[in-house]
């Protein structure tokens, strides 16, 4: 099976220098790292849309396409005479080796059962990540957190890595008492500075970010729950619009409290739906 993968994989690498070459495509010869960058975006939400719709084939096709990304990006930098996608493998398969002193010996030879909890794994983990940076790279527990991340994941990976060390509420309702706190700071900056306020702003950001600590409380993936509270809202809108246009009537005509009784009776039918 491994001689298997490694000629599918040297089979696309191969796919990827033709496409680059002067007899390839002129779009792929076109594009630049920094080109790439929208397409390596939008693979990655199709990667997370497949595994939010548990569509293992989907899944299977967006990997692919994933990988190829990755791929094409050390294509280009081969090009430059930077690295080659073969370098890559290397250093994930040593920082993987080197991060895993409690599986793997220095060489990479198995060690064997460990004892440590996956807390303990989570904390040397980071530990490690730190030590990596040396005294010219210097490195903090948060500075890996890229600041391109979405900004909900973010917090929630800023948060998640601070709670290793001991930085964090000891119980979920502590959080919970704390998003109380910051609504209400939210609601005094609304009525003393204005809701469009630097102020309103910065306790609005306080608030999110108290909730995505909520959700690292709860093992909840704060993206994917807002990404399942945003395809209920869409399905939800599109049903209203939909009994609108059966009553022969222009969504945007009808007043707030009709909107809010096609809502209702959209819920309902959702949840009866539900119910088999």
């Amino acid at each position: 099976m491994t001689d298997t993968v490694g000629a599918r994989f040297e089979r696309l690498v191969a796919i990827m220098r033709t496409l680059r070459s002067p007899e390839g495509c002129p779009w792929d010869r076109e594009q630049t790292v920094e080109s790439l960058r929208p397409f390596i975006l939008e693979e990655t939400y199709e990667v997370l849309q497949a595994i939010d719709a548990r569509d293992r084939t989907a899944l299977k096709e967006e990997l692919g396409d994933f990988l190829f990304e990755a791929i094409f990006v050390s294509r280009l930098c081969e090009e430059e005479g930077a690295f080659a996608i073969g370098d890559a493998i290397q250093t994930v398969t040593d920082k993987l080796i080197r991060r895993h002193p409690h599986v793997f010996a220095p060489d990479g030879t198995p060690l064997g059962n460990t004892s440590l909890t996956s807390q303990e794994v989570k904390e040397r983990w980071e530990e490690i990540k730190v030590r990596e940076g040396g005294p010219k790279k210097p490195r903090t527990l948060l500075s890996g957190v890229p600041r391109t991340m979405p900004a909900l994941l973010r917090a929630y990976e800023l948060s998640s890595r601070a709670a290793t060390v001991g930085f964090d509420w000891v119980k979920t309702t502590d959080v919970l008492d704390k998003i109380d706190e910051e609504v209400a700071e939210l609601r005094g900056a609304v009525a003393t500075a204005g809701p469009t306020s630097a102020h309103a702003e910065e306790e609005l950001g306080d608030l999110f970010f108290a909730l995505a600590n909520l959700a690292r409380k709860l093992g909840v993936e704060p993206e994917a729950a807002l990404r399942r509270a945003n395809d209920k809202f869409q399905a939800r809108f599109e049903g209203v619009e939909r009994r609108a246009r059966e009553e022969g009537r222009n969504l945007a005509k009808l007043t707030l409290e009709e909107m809010e009784a096609h809502w209702q009776a959209v819920k309902a039918d959702a949840a009866a739906a539900a119910k088999g």
